[in-house]
Parts: structure tokens; C-alpha cells; sequence
């Protein structure tokens, strides 16, 4: 199969994997190159994600690595699977890259949680606060590109609303709850839709009040998505350039720690809607 000119971030992060367990080893690309009978430019270029491996191939890898996680060479074995079309294909081509993996990492998630302090999280967002958001991008973006962001934003709530949706937590600071993004009104129907949405089975909206002071990773809005065992979870952050996403052990640890903060000092679920009500009668 040729290369592929733009690996998406699980396909990198399967060919980060498969570094890992060759360096942990201690096995040059050469050994592994002569192991699975390809040359050894392969290598890199299956490491980078720009190649795809076969399951096989991987399975022997992994004997020689002497890796014996059973869950976690399943979990590999999966991302190695050819990929198939899912609904966000439709998108590709006319939506950025990193959009669309993040749209792959959270549809991927055994849960997902969420830390946000300037807006609503994006997946628990109204069509008008997306579109007032995406408006107030710079350089400015044509009226049609906004559209079609909008309809990619709200499409993302598919993986909330599926027979077996991931586990999602939202934290979310008092100050996004009232900035008036699109104005009053849409501001007061999208924290409308933040207590309906709250009120799943499968949607926790936990409230960081202002009284609470200060608080870990003030002023960054994080991503934590769980995957199907510790060592594949992912942390994604939202930059000006684009979605930047991370899963080296000390940088997860770090953002376990953050959200284990949340998770024990913002408001309870029935509390958090309480106060997202009395903003409401605020407005």
C-alpha cells in the first residue's frame, strides 16, 4: 500500500505506539525492519503513521518486544484495521484535518471528560453560540465556511446520543457560562440546552464557580479522552493554530491530576444545574 500523505492522529499515535514498544525493547529499526521482511525505510515511515501495519505483522512485533498487555495489543490490533467511512467523511476535504481528529478521538473514547473556561464545551454547543464563535474567527472566514462549521459542530453530538455513548464530563468555569456569545438570547438557549443536555444519563455538567478562587490550568481548555486501556488515552488542547494533542505518561498524569481536582471541588451535577438556571434568570 503507498503512503499516505496525511496520517490522521490515531494513525500517528498507533505508529508513536509501535516506536514505544521497539525503544522499550531495545531493538534497532534494522532488527525489526529484517524481523517483518520489509526494508527499512518502512520503518519510519510506519512509526510516523504515514504506513499503515498489518495485524500480523504487529502481533510479531510485539512477541519479540516481549509485550504480554493482551488489552492493549487487542487495542492496537484494532487501530491497525483498515479504516472504514464514517459519517464525519463527508467532511473531509472541505473541514481542517485536526477537526476531524478530534471528531475520530472522541467517536473512539471509552469516556471523555472536559475542561472549559472561556465557552460552552464544543460538543454540548447550540447551532447560534457555534455560529457567533466561529464568526469571530481571524482572519475573518467566508459566511459559507462558518456554515459548514457549524454543521460539523453540531453533527460531533452523535457520539452523545448513540446507542452506547462514552461517559462525558463537562467542567466548566462560571465565566464561560456568562459570556454572552451571539447575544442574550442565544446565550440563554444555549444554557438552556447545557441543563438539558446535563439532565442524560451519560452527561455530567459539573460548575466551577468564581467563588471556588483560583484553580489548576487556569485559563486552558482541555480535552481527556479515555482509551480502551490507561496507556491510550490522550489529552487534546486547542491552540490558535489548531488542535495540538499529547499522550506522553508525564503530560497525562498531569492532566489526571487537574481533573481530579475538578472532580472533587467544582459543584455537584444537581447543584451545577441550579446555578446554570439562576444565570438563566440573570439574562
Amino acid at each position: 500500500m503507498p503512503p499516505r500523505t496525511t496520517p490522521t492522529q490515531q494513525q500517528r499515535r498507533l505508529g508513536a505506539e509501535i516506536k514505544k514498544l521497539r525503544t522499550e525493547a531495545g531493538l534497532t529499526a534494522e532488527y525489526v525492519a529484517g524481523l517483518l521482511g520489509i526494508d527499512r525505510g518502512k520503518i519510519s515511515n510506519i512509526e510516523s503513521g504515514v504506513r499503515t501495519i498489518s495485524p500480523d505483522r504487529l502481533r510479531t512485533l510485539a512477541t519479540h518486544c516481549a509485550c504480554a498487555d493482551e488489552r492493549y495489543l487487542a487495542a492496537l490490533e484494532e487501530m491497525a484495521q483498515p479504516a472504514k467511512p464514517q459519517w464525519w467523511s463527508k467532511y473531509r476535504g472541505s473541514i481542517s484535518p485536526g477537526l476531524l481528529d478530534i471528531v475520530e478521538l472522541e467517536w473512539n473514547a471509552a469516556s471523555i471528560q472536559t475542561v472549559q473556561t472561556a465557552h460552552v464545551p464544543g460538543l454540548l454547543q447550540t447551532a447560534d453560540y457555534a455560529r457567533s464563535i466561529f464568526a469571530a474567527v481571524l482572519p475573518p472566514l467566508p459566511r459559507e465556511e462558518v456554515e459548514l462549521r457549524v454543521a460539523h459542530r453540531v453533527d460531533r453530538q452523535r457520539v452523545l446520543e448513540r446507542r452506547d455513548p462514552p461517559t462525558y464530563t463537562g467542567y466548566i468555569h462560571e465565566a464561560a457560562l456568562r459570556m454572552l456569545f451571539g447575544g442574550r438570547d442565544a446565550a440563554r438557549a444555549q444554557l438552556g440546552a447545557l441543563i438539558e443536555w446535563s439532565e442524560r444519563d451519560n452527561v455530567l455538567v459539573r460548575v466551577i464557580p468564581f467563588a471556588l478562587g483560583s484553580f489548576p490550568g487556569a485559563g486552558h481548555a482541555a480535552l481527556y479522552a479515555k482509551g480502551p486501556v490507561p496507556r491510550l488515552d490522550t489529552v487534546q488542547l486547542d491552540t490558535a493554530h489548531g488542535p495540538a494533542f499529547m499522550h506522553a505518561e508525564l503530560q497525562l498524569a498531569k492532566y489526571r491530576a487537574h481533573l481530579g481536582w475538578m472532580d472533587s471541588k467544582s459543584l455537584s451535577v444537581t447543584a451545577s444545574r441550579d446555578f446554570i438556571r439562576n444565570i438563566i434568570k440573570d439574562l
